[in-house]
């Protein structure tokens, strides 16, 4: 059945000692309420209304999206008076389910059971734990049917002893939703309008009350402080590596690698140890990624390798590449198959054709190469006028020297080779030797400039 999804992300996050709402701090390179919305997504909700309210419009401004409505608790008074201010959003025919901004590992799974079944019942997320602490009770009759949950300020000793808790998320009858919030009362420890008062409310009007509990006790896990979001990392990092390891990637080390994202690989791919792999990336058959690179926006080719410490940001590398080390690709750059990009070499908004090399300290800017072309070492692409970008074309079968110098615009024609330590500023012929001609000087007697004492 189609549900309203409510997130509550008004809260301040006192703990993070951080400018920057709580929700919108990154777990695995994306907000923490970012998580949340994928696994409510996954439900296909019929309305999904975000409650935010400290760091004002930062919250909305981040996360605005066409499926998604937003309103403001202000003043902050409890969970039941935040959901009641998203009330005006929401399909009344549509039970309501209430997530929270900062519990970011809860699964789609969970949810769709947590949502599953027919009638009017009042549904309750609840678990099992070693250290109860901090969290609501569940309180049950002898027959075991829950009567209550009382929260920890408002607990008695005995209540305390209690091991089943509630973790806050819950499906809300849609019958009942509107009528059961007017009646909440902030008689409490709190001065607050609770959101889980409703279970009394509903053991009064004779309403089902249904548990469920999550697949994986992680699920459960909220971030109050930098420390638990760090824990939450180590989650998320670990999951991320199993899945990895369960489609057939191999990892060095399963500890030590970074999917900020989403990262798709092929088969028998291999990863090295310290990678980090934002946004989406996809890692083709037999691919191998070396020790410290950093892939972001990408794709990589079959059987490519990326030698350590080399960064890619936004760009596509063809089959059969060997990238690195120390290499930096940029922004804009496709790289054919065959391609040979070494050691200090920066490529940026370029194409570089089939089976063209730049082994070593060189800079191609703004470059358009073609098949079978040599950059020499220490040549660069002299893109910038200090003003406006200018385009270098190279074509086919071309032989640059080292240490040259081409200034954009210009264009060398197929099959040109250019000398060492040439300064090329009028495009070049094709299949002529080009260079600038400078003659040595010896000059006999010469003595080297010894130091004043």
């Amino acid at each position: 059945m189609s549900v309203n999804v409510v997130i509550l992300a008004a809260g301040q996050g006192k703990r993070m000692q951080s400018a920057l709402p709580k929700v919108l701090h990154p777990l695995a390179g994306r907000p923490l309420l970012a998580h949340v919305l994928a696994a409510a997504r996954a439900l296909k909700p019929a309305r999904t209304c975000v409650v935010y309210g400290h760091g004002g419009e930062q919250v909305p401004d981040a996360m605005r999206a066409a499926d998604l409505s937003f309103v403001r608790q202000e003043p902050q008074l409890g969970t039941g008076h935040a959901v009641k201010q998203a009330l005006p959003q929401l399909d009344a025919r549509t039970d309501t389910l209430v997530l929270y901004g900062d519990v970011p590992l809860i699964a789609a799974a969970t949810l769709e059971a947590l949502c599953s079944g027919s009638g009017e019942r009042l549904k309750i997320l609840t678990a099992e734990v070693a250290e109860p602490r901090g969290y609501g009770r569940i309180v049950r009759n002898a027959q075991g049917a829950i009567t209550a949950i009382v929260e920890e300020k408002d607990a008695t000793a005995q209540q305390r002893e209690i091991r089943e808790i509630n973790t806050g998320i819950m499906l809300l009858p849609a019958a009942r939703l509107a009528g059961w919030l007017d009646q909440l009362s902030n008689k409490n420890a709190q001065r607050e309008y609770y959101l889980t008062d409703v279970v009394a409310l509903a053991v009064r009007d004779g309403v089902k009350i249904e548990s469920c509990a999550p697949q994986t006790p992680d699920e459960i896990l909220g971030v109050n402080s930098l420390r638990q979001l760090a824990d939450l990392e180590r989650i998320h990092r670990a999951r991320t590596a199993d899945r990895l390891l369960e489609s057939g990637v191999a990892l060095a080390d399963p500890l030590r690698v970074d999917v900020r994202g989403d990262l798709r690989c092929g088969r028998d791919v291999r990863i090295d140890v310290n990678c980090v792999f934002e946004g989406q990336v996809e890692l083709g058959d037999h691919a191998v990624i070396g020790a410290n690179c950093v892939i972001r926006n990408a794709s990589i080719g079959t059987a490519t390798r990326v030698e350590p410490f080399t960064l890619i940001d936004e760009a596509a590398i063809g089959d059969n590449c060997r990238i690195g080390p120390y290499a930096r690709i940029r922004p804009g750059t496709k790289l054919a198959a065959e391609v040979h990009i070494g050691n200090f070499v920066e490529v940026k908004a370029s194409d570089i054709g089939v089976g063209s090399k730049a082994n070593h300290l060189a800079y191609v800017g703004d470059t358009s190469i073609g098949r079978n072309v040599n950059v020499g070492a220490g040549t660069i692409t002299c893109n910038y006028d200090g003003v406006n970008k200018h385009r270098t074309v190279i074509e086919d079968n071309v032989l640059i020297g080292s240490d040259v110098q081409l200034v954009a615009p210009v264009t060398v024609h197929a099959g040109a080779t250019i000398g060492a330590g040439a300064t090329i500023t009028k495009d070049v012929p094709p299949g002529e030797l080009t260079l600038t001609e400078k003659k040595q000087v010896v000059r006999p007697g010469w003595q080297r400039p010894v130091k004043k004492r």
